[in-house]
């Protein structure tokens, strides 16, 4: 099985900062593209940021310029620094991975457990 384990959530003040790090472990071969989603209250669970193993990133428009991921492809951890965060960036924030858990078999998608970001005005 993949784990994953997601750290750095927590309050913080509109315009403050935050970075979220998510650690892989377990029976993985290799790792494909990693990523944040999150979900706030009520919504759908949305695409914050998704990097590929050669690094080449994507992030949504509502966090372009502001958010940054990237990956340690050593350590199997993905990060996201946030910054200028407003009020509306509040959500629970899960961390993604496409992984190879050995050769020949299909890549699956994994997730982490959630971490809370509350932004207050």
């Amino acid at each position: 099985q993949v784990q994953l384990v997601e750290s750095g959530g927590g309050p913080v003040q509109a315009g403050g900062s935050l970075r979220l790090s998510c650690a892989a472990s377990g029976s993985i071969f290799s790792i494909n593209a990693m990523g944040w989603y999150r979900q706030a209250p009520g919504k759908q669970r949305e695409l914050v940021a998704t990097i590929t193993s050669g690094g080449t990133t994507n992030y949504s428009d509502s966090v372009k310029g502001r958010f940054t991921i990237s990956r340690d492809n050593a350590k199997n951890t993905v990060y996201l620094q946030m910054n200028s965060l407003k009020p509306e960036d509040t959500a629970v924030y899960y961390c993604n991975c496409n992984a190879f858990r050995r050769l020949g078999v299909p890549a699956a998608d994994y997730w982490g457990q959630g971490t809370q970001v509350t932004v207050s005005s």
